[in-house]
């Protein structure tokens, strides 16, 4: 066969499978709900966290203003984990428009691991948190190609007992 021919059979074929994967539907409401699954603290599954993105997936924590990628995406699941053993996310409104999955929901769970911050590491202190979330997950092909999450970290930081320092903010400002 010449190398023409085989060029446009291949390329015949791979307009055939993108034409099939573009025509085809997903059911983003569960896969999404299946990735928080993994998530949750009596399931911890991480290789399935992470094979619910597409290879070049990430997530990004917009409230702690942080991204992950590739095998990090399992960081930010295995931290709030370990800082609250019990985490369960509770969905109270799921919007699904095409490939952008939008939800209201609380992230829930109990203080017991120890909080790693720039300033050192604060100690548990057994506080119930229900954190106010929104999350938003762009699709691609029956995966999350991007998570934006948007939890309110000073409503978490307020009921793990852990106040503003407001006192060494106005300090360092006077500084100036």
């Amino acid at each position: 066969m010449s190398r023409t021919i085989k060029a446009h059979k291949e390329a015949a074929i791979h307009e055939a499978i993108t034409r099939r994967e573009s025509q085809m539907t997903y059911d983003n409401e569960a896969i999404v709900r299946n990735a928080y699954h993994t998530a949750e603290g009596n399931v911890l599954d991480i290789p399935g966290w992470i094979g619910s993105f597409t290879e070049d997936g990430v997530f990004n924590n917009v409230s702690g203003e942080a991204s992950y990628r590739g095998e990090h995406l399992k960081d930010v699941v295995i931290t709030f984990a370990m800082m609250f053993p019990d985490v369960h996310r509770e969905l109270y409104r799921v919007n699904v428009m095409g490939d952008v999955v939008a939800i209201e929901l609380a992230i829930q769970g109990t203080f017991r691991g120890p909080m790693e911050t720039p300033a050192g590491v604060i100690q548990p202190t057994g506080a119930k948190v229900d954190i106010p979330c929104a999350d938003f997950f762009y699709m691609r092909n029956g995966k999350i190609e991007r998570f934006d999450c948007y939890p309110a970290l000073n409503i978490m930081l307020k009921q793990m007992g852990v106040p503003p320092d407001f006192a060494s903010a106005v300090k360092r400002s006077t500084q100036r």
